[in-house]
């Protein structure tokens, strides 16, 4: 009815939602009733971006592929490395209008120049849930491929509708306790795990998984159980173990590289293929 809040059964917030506010993402919002897009196809970010910067390291590498993002995200991690546009709100940040047609008219012509496709990075995009499955499905209908890099904080049902048309993500695992994803913002650790296996169980999507170690937050015993985690579902995911710098609200200086090296060796134990990045 109208005036009644409507639930956005995107993310597990599940923010009651007024007539026209906005969720807590500041990207979704209650237009006649329903959850949508309060931005639909508004970009703040486009780019011929290698593959390996998303990161993936083991799907089409050497590849370009035309990465575009809009602005809000439904966790508020203090460190957040893009926070200029995954924290921003409408009018805080310029954006221009793309549609799924607009962006696959230029993934195409930029085909010759090595592109693949498209993905969809920078800030959340399930927080852009309309616009993503949209954008996915004219992706693969010119023949293209699509990717997500995401922080995997999604209900099962949303984050299974999209699962299908995506062809490469990049879980974002920001650590692997309650405790880590309260620091961030909401305790969301169940359901990125459940988005995590569902990845890994899909024979038609390539999972690569990230953990950023962000000091006084990460430990030691929680990092190596995650890599016995992941192995548990696939000892052949990739895992990227990244390096954090001071950003946004966090100004804890980084840890050392030897450090960073002593994680990966950890995660070696349980995996067959680990990365380390941004160092």
């Amino acid at each position: 009815m109208a005036g009644e809040r409507a639930i956005c059964h995107v993310c597990p917030r599940h923010c009651a939602i007024a007539p026209g506010a906005l969720g807590f993402c500041r990207a979704r919002t209650n237009r006649d009733g329903i959850v949508v897009d309060a931005h639909y196809g508004e970009l703040t970010s486009i780019a011929l971006d290698p593959v390996e910067k998303k990161p993936f390291a083991e799907w089409e590498p050497g590849s370009l592929i035309l990465s575009i993002g809009g602005y809000g995200c439904n966790l508020s991690c203090p460190f957040c490395q893009n926070a200029g546009i995954s924290q921003a709100g409408e009018g805080a940040v310029r954006t221009r209008f793309a549609s799924p047609s607009d962006v696959v008219r230029k993934a195409l012509g930029l085909r010759p120049y090595g592109n693949i496709g498209v993905a969809i990075t920078y800030n959340e995009p399930f927080v852009s849930f309309d616009y993503l499955n949209d954008t996915a499905r004219a992706t693969h209908e010119a023949g293209l491929e699509f990717a997500v890099v995401t922080n995997g904080m999604v209900c099962a049902e949303a984050f299974s509708e999209v699962l299908p048309s995506i062809d490469a993500m990049n879980i974002d695992l920001k650590g692997f306790s309650s405790r880590y994803y309260a620091a961030c913002g909401f305790d969301g650790f169940r359901e990125v795990r459940a988005s995590i296996a569902a990845a890994a169980a899909c024979p038609t999507c390539h999972l690569e998984v990230t953990t950023l170690v962000v000091p006084g937050l990460v430990r030691d015993e929680e990092m190596e159980e995650a890599a016995a985690w992941l192995a548990s579902l696939d000892p052949d995911i990739p895992y990227h173990i990244t390096q954090y710098h001071p950003a946004w609200r966090y100004r804890e200086p980084p840890l050392p590289r030897a450090k960073i090296d002593e994680y990966a060796d950890r995660a070696r134990r349980h995996l067959s293929r680990v990365y380390v990045g941004n160092v």
